[in-house]
């Protein structure tokens, strides 16, 4: 008996995390996973040999991890044209797309609305835009019911020493913007953009 309660109550806690459309752990439980997601693997820590390779990213953690802020592109059009039943029909397809596409320790969050945040660990600057531009190929090809095809913009940016949830968000999101307003459908990263150059006095190589 103390056994089922215990179970339930597990139950109840990952419920509170958990975005309720998508099942992606939600906003609420961004600030609490962030410390835990980006601490910095130990010299040499291995995996359990249990890791998906999917994405050929080695088994090995590395001491870097990069937030992604996506947005889908144009979706309030989708909502009105087709209504929010199918919004919603686009929004978990997206978060199946997103769960197909990076690793399963990689936390995937629903933010609301229409975007999403990923922490990953990747071993530098190239292989992190790898990634994220390997989702943004998949949902692009990807032919949504009714709705067609949809494309996602996305802005990454590298954890910091002595980073906060919100520092690092806002990095993100600020090339976000810059992707929507040069195109949309494309992945920007905040260490490549001279725009913020003067900013990276801790930059993409940090230590956590």
């Amino acid at each position: 008996g103390m056994a089922k309660i215990f179970r339930n109550f597990l139950n109840l806690l990952d419920c509170s995390e958990r975005d309720t459309l998508t099942s992606l752990l939600n906003r609420k439980s961004f600030d609490d996973t962030f410390f835990k997601a980006t601490r910095r693997a130990a010299p040499g820590q291995a995996s359990s040999g249990h890791m998906p390779t999917s994405d050929h990213r080695q088994a090995v953690l590395p001491s870097q991890c990069w937030l992604g802020v996506i947005d889908i592109d144009h979706f309030k059009r989708v909502n009105d044209g087709f209504g929010h039943l199918i919004g919603d029909e686009v929004l978990l397809l997206v978060a199946r797309i997103m769960r197909s596409s990076f690793r399963h320790d990689d936390r995937l969050y629903r933010f609301g609305g229409e975007e999403f945040v990923v922490l990953l660990h990747a071993h530098d600057e190239q292989s992190a835009l790898a990634v994220f531009e390997r989702f943004r190929r998949n949902v692009q090809s990807y032919e949504f019911p009714q709705v067609g095809h949809i494309t996602v913009s996305i802005g990454c940016t590298g954890m910091r020493s002595n980073d906060s949830p919100s520092a690092a968000f806002e990095r993100a999101d600020k090339v976000v913007y810059m992707a929507k307003e040069n195109g949309r459908n494309q992945v920007r990263c905040y260490e490549q953009q001279p725009e913020f150059a003067g900013s990276q006095d801790q930059g993409a190589g940090s230590e956590i």
